[in-house]
């Protein structure tokens, strides 16, 4: 293990409390985690820093009222010493290129396991970053792109066509590429042109976060 100072106190924001819950259950286990707290809301998230700095924030990226990069620069502005590694389901490289330039120490997916985890915290405890190869990559091209836009929020408008908004609310209803393209008489690799279009668009990793943009925007209701 990586050289680390001992105690660590962990600070949670997401609004998902089953989620929360899961991730105090893991960070507990971890030998040099002293303590969780949880936030599901960026002013009881300040609070909690106002008191006690913790050394690590583990940061949804997707937040009702104030989305992650709007968090971010809030507290690194008043905190800058704080060590934030994102958990996101979105893993655009937009995203992943706004966030590291903001100030996070590492990006990571919603579904990463225990040791990857682990290993996150442990390299940002013991040497302020941890660099997956989905990272490298990301702000590589951003460094070899230098002049294509990569701040982006999660807020800003994202159009969709007819058709894709067709194939979006089938994917919500949990149907299948072969389901799809029979109802809306289609070829299957035209409903997964659609698919990955509503990815890129979104800045989702997957078809879970689809659904999930779809629910929180309103898109089943139109």
């Amino acid at each position: 293990m990586a050289t680390i100072d001992f105690p660590v106190q962990i600070a949670l924001l997401d609004d998902h409390p089953l989620f929360r819950q899961g991730m105090r259950y893991i960070l507990l286990g971890l030998p040099y985690v002293e303590s969780v707290v949880e936030a599901g809301e960026f002013a009881e998230l300040l609070a909690l820093c106002r008191q006690r700095l913790p050394d690590v924030l583990l940061l949804d990226l997707q937040m009702p009222g104030m989305d992650g990069p709007a968090v971010a620069q809030a507290l690194l502005g008043e905190f800058p010493d704080l060590k934030i590694i994102v958990l996101s389901m979105f893993s655009a490289d937009k995203f992943i290129t706004q966030m590291m330039k903001l100030g996070a120490r590492s990006y990571l997916p919603k579904d990463v396991d225990q040791p990857q985890l682990a290993q996150a915290l442990e390299d940002v405890l013991s040497t302020g970053y941890h660099f997956t190869e989905r990272v490298s990559k990301a702000m590589l091209k951003g460094v070899q792109q230098p002049t294509r836009p990569v701040l982006a929020t999660l807020t800003e408008e994202v159009h969709f066509t007819p058709r894709e908004l067709d194939v979006l609310r089938l994917i919500c209803e949990g149907r299948t590429t072969a389901e799809i393209a029979e109802q809306l008489v289609m070829g299957r690799r035209t409903v997964e042109g659609h698919r990955q279009h509503m990815l890129e668009k979104t800045g989702a990793a997957n078809a879970a976060g689809l659904v999930v943009y779809a629910v929180r925007h309103g898109l089943l209701d139109t």
